[in-house]
């Protein structure tokens, strides 16, 4: 797989090359305004335009494209940063072909194995892999009525949870609280479920209102700890409080709507909330001063967004382009105080381990 390392200060597009078995990507704007980049393995091929996507308007010191997916709908980073693990549905979500892997990449997002997980192979049962979450060495994955857990380091099934006694028919999003506890969300039923690890998994019913809207994308809230849920249908973002009652955080009336079918939500570790939008192909930042901003745009169906918080990096998948891509978010100027009036350098886009962190004097 090629790998694009570039610096940028203005737009992206992004053109795949599809050949065979193998995926390319080449920043046509870098080319036509000197942007630095570097591309190897460069075919002799026709160009077919399947992904156009402009991107993040902040300053973005790098991108790494990952290609060879198929259909991904999720990208999270394990809770110690050292691999990153992509869900691809491989088709059509929803159906039921047990054909859906999960990809394993290392520290840097290289792929370590595409197939990591793989249905129909070894024994192997995964048919539409959605929402991914880990608790100590579990990656646990939402596949349509059953939530399927695998060893985070050889892939091998340890656990089935089947929520057909729910008359679930697709599970989406999956987040763990960092307690034991995982939440599901059936967004069909406008339900979420909780799961609990530390009591032989049990399943239980958590909330079911009409209010969640096709609840579709799922938050803990980094210093409240309570979920937050982003709609599909109406594109609102809801807070689930202690007692179970549904707070509206942002509305999408008639007058105020600035959405059209939310499908994911992350924070950051300052306290940015990540909104996706996956029919407006919008990706939207919402600071803790509720000032909002449209960070990137023109994206083809981003299925969801997760943020890796010690790398400050937003990892976003494409459902219908069949990639996923990593970027370095900006770090707030005031984050820290003794940094006000310092240069900026590569740490402070989540980039430090790509060196050249000492700012000119």
């Amino acid at each position: 797989m090629t790998v694009l390392k570039m610096v940028s200060y203005d737009a992206r597009v992004l053109f795949k090359l599809n050949f065979k078995d193998t995926v390319h990507y080449k920043s046509i704007s870098a080319f036509l305004s000197g942007t630095i980049f570097s591309l190897l393995g460069w075919p002799i091929s026709l160009i077919v335009i399947l992904q156009v996507f402009l991107t993040f308007s902040f300053l973005t010191v790098h991108a790494h494209p990952i290609g060879e997916l198929k259909s991904p709908q999720s990208f999270i980073v394990s809770p110690s940063g050292e691999y990153y693990f992509i869900a691809n549905a491989n088709g059509e979500p929803g159906k039921r072909d047990n054909n859906g892997f999960i990809s394993k990449l290392d520290i840097e997002g290289k792929p370590i194995d595409l197939h990591f997980i793989n249905g129909g192979t070894r024994g192997t049962l995964l048919h539409s892999p959605n929402g991914l979450a880990i608790v100590g060495k579990t990656l646990y994955v939402s596949d349509l009525d059953t939530v399927r857990g695998f060893d985070i380091h050889t892939g091998k099934t340890n656990i089935s949870l089947s929520f057909s006694q729910f008359h679930v028919t697709e599970l989406t999003d999956i987040i763990a609280d960092g307690a034991g506890q995982l939440y599901v969300l059936d967004t069909k039923g406008n339900t979420i479920y909780r799961i609990d690890t530390t009591q032989d998994h049990i399943v239980s019913l958590y909330l079911q209102d009409d209010k969640l809207a096709s609840p579709r994308g799922l938050a803990i809230h980094p210093k409240s700890g309570r979920l937050i849920i982003v709609s599909l249908d109406d594109g609102t973002v809801l807070e689930v409080t202690q007692d179970r009652s549904i707070n509206e955080l942002i509305s999408n009336s008639f007058f105020t709507g600035r959405f059209r079918n939310l499908s994911g939500v992350d924070f950051d570790q300052y306290g940015n909330m990540y909104l996706s939008d996956i029919t407006a192909g919008k990706i939207w930042r919402v600071q803790p001063n509720d000032k909002m901003q449209v960070i990137a745009e023109f994206l083809i169906s981003p299925s969801t967004v997760k943020i890796d918080r010690k790398k400050h990096m937003i990892l976003v998948p494409y459902l219908y382009a069949n990639g996923a891509e990593m970027n370095g978010l900006e770090q707030p100027v005031n984050a820290q105080s003794n940094r006000k009036n310092k240069k900026r350098t590569l740490s402070d886009y989540g980039l430090g381990m790509m060196g050249g962190d000492t700012p000119r004097k």
